[in-house]
């Protein structure tokens, strides 16, 4: 078999040229806009810039402080029940403590709850890949070859449903808020669903399709440490169950940081809510049945407002605050410079 060879090209032939075409984007010949820096205008970009962030850093934290806020440490307050959490053999014996505050004032506007978890590191990247987005979507996989180990399957083959140690590890906690007003005790009516993202609940959590709820999860089995298969989760709204239910959204979008928050409840607004929290004597019952003493962590259960920029949390007004001193700064040293740099060259000119 005759193999084909190249040659150079013989004395007269025309070689193949590598030169880009001569055109105005080969050749880099468009048309750029050089700005010319001058101390004119440098000088108002800084002091601009400045202003503008320190106005609205002032905004944010003024917004911030507006916030109605009340913060209760449990942790600590229900001992006895975290003490017989901590033995995983009591998981099917219910455990409830009370915790009694006072709102001296009146908490008006729109009221959310939140229970809040210290020391709990969602942020471990085998904690974070542990789920299988396709099974949370509804469809029939094989979550073996997911990232779900070791909350796959059980030693008899039954999948878990949901599967993963996000899902194995969500918060179930039971709060329950009561008024006291004078010698009745009013249970305060809460909301349950609208409380996660309209994206999550619509797009990225679908139940699978079936005649309904139960068929649709046979043949699988509640992760571990659940209490309840996905299907029960919440036995009073059937629209509320299963990939779709809120809580569950909401915990499946793991926080950055170790100390974190997450929105549990909303006050409904009727009777004598119609106008928030009014002022007076409270109770939380709480179902205590997610252990953290292990980890050496912290729970807590936050009552609070909400206004244009959010939550309590002034960190984005004091990063505009230090953005805007920073540049304001950066505006006056350099005027200096250039004053002193103008008055050391009047000298030698003369």
């Amino acid at each position: 078999m005759k193999s084909k060879m190249s040659f150079p090209p013989q004395e007269g032939e025309a070689r193949p040229s590598r030169c880009p075409d001569n055109s105005a984007f080969k050749q880099q010949k468009l048309p750029a806009w050089k700005p010319q820096l001058t101390i004119a205008t440098v000088l108002p970009s800084f002091f601009l810039i400045g202003m503008f962030c320190l106005l609205v850093g002032v905004c944010l934290i003024l917004s911030a402080n507006s916030v109605r806020e009340i913060q209760i440490d449990y942790s600590d307050k229900c001992s006895d029940c975290s003490k017989l959490r901590e033995n995983s053999s009591n998981w099917n014996k219910e455990c409830h403590c009370s915790i009694n505050f006072t709102l001296e004032e009146d908490i008006l506007d729109d009221v959310f709850m939140y229970y809040g978890l210290q020391n709990f590191y969602q942020n471990h990247r085998q904690y974070v890949i542990s789920r299988s987005d396709a099974q949370l979507l509804g469809r029939k996989v094989n979550i073996q070859k997911s990232y779900c180990a070791p909350f796959t399957t059980y030693r008899n083959g039954t999948p878990m449903a949901p599967c993963g140690a996000i899902a194995n590890s969500m918060f179930n906690d039971t709060i329950d808020l009561f008024y006291n007003r004078n010698s009745s005790v009013i249970q305060v009516p809460l909301l349950k669903t609208g409380n996660s993202w309209w994206t999550d609940k619509n797009v990225k959590f679908r139940n699978p399709k079936s005649h309904n709820l139960s068929s649709a999860f046979a043949g699988t089995a509640r992760p571990p440490y659940w209490q309840k298969p996905a299907f029960l989760l919440d036995e009073e709204d059937e629209k509320n169950n299963g990939y779709i239910n809120d809580d569950f959204i909401i915990w499946m979008r793991v926080s950055a940081f170790a100390t974190f928050r997450n929105l549990y409840r909303r006050v409904r607004r009727t009777r004598e809510f119609a106008d928030g929290l009014p002022a007076g004597n409270y109770t939380f019952r709480i179902s205590y049945n997610f252990p953290v003493t292990k980890f050496k962590g912290r729970k807590h259960v936050i009552l609070s407002t909400v206004v244009w920029s959010g939550g309590s949390n002034p960190f984005l007004g004091i990063a505009y605050v230090v953005t805007g001193t920073a540049a304001t700064l950066t505006g006056f040293v350099i005027t200096a410079i250039h004053l002193k740099l103008k008055k050391k060259k009047a000298y030698f000119q003369k």
